[in-house]
């Protein structure tokens, strides 16, 4: 897997939710947000759903993005997709964690990204001996209110052999 990723919010918060965010540290070598992405965390949504864990790490870079995000994408998706795909084009980054349907299929096809979500991440944990399994995380993720759908799910548990 690449040694730099650019992360949005949704896949933050499923890892901090369950704990389990020092994985992207254990993965990948340069782990960054875009501001916008940080505000979003900051703010904590209904809940402050993993707030208190995202606090706590040191490693994660915050960046300002230096050039305003492609109007297109601020109004196809939120503030913090449309800032991780335009942080990923300015650090030449291939590689971006975002869970969302819409912003997955935007940065793959029109931007040429490399996507990985949630549930990748816990495969590639389990490759490398991280984790014992995926169920358990995957299925804490949805007991916290994190939604993945059934099929997801599904795959997922079958990708990691389970």
């Amino acid at each position: 897997m690449n040694s730099h990723v650019v992360c949005n919010t949704g896949p933050l918060v499923a890892l901090a939710m369950i704990d389990r965010l020092s994985i992207l540290r254990d993965i990948f070598a340069h782990v960054s947000v875009p501001e916008a992405v940080h505000m979003e965390l900051l703010e904590g949504g209904a809940t402050n759903a993993g707030l208190g864990v995202y606090r706590k790490v040191d490693w994660i870079t915050v960046r300002t993005i230096s050039k305003p995000v492609d109007p297109l994408l601020r109004t196809a998706l939120d503030a913090g997709e449309a800032a991780v795909i335009g942080l990923a084009g300015e650090l030449s980054v291939n590689l971006v964690l975002i869970d969302e349907r819409k912003a997955r299929k935007i940065a793959r096809t029109i931007y040429g990204l490399h996507v990985i979500g949630s549930a990748r991440v816990l495969i590639e944990a389990k490759k490398r001996g991280l984790i014992d399994n995926v169920n358990t995380p995957l299925q804490a993720m949805r007991d916290c209110g994190y939604w993945i759908g059934d099929s997801v799910f599904d795959a997922t548990l079958r990708q990691a052999g389970e």
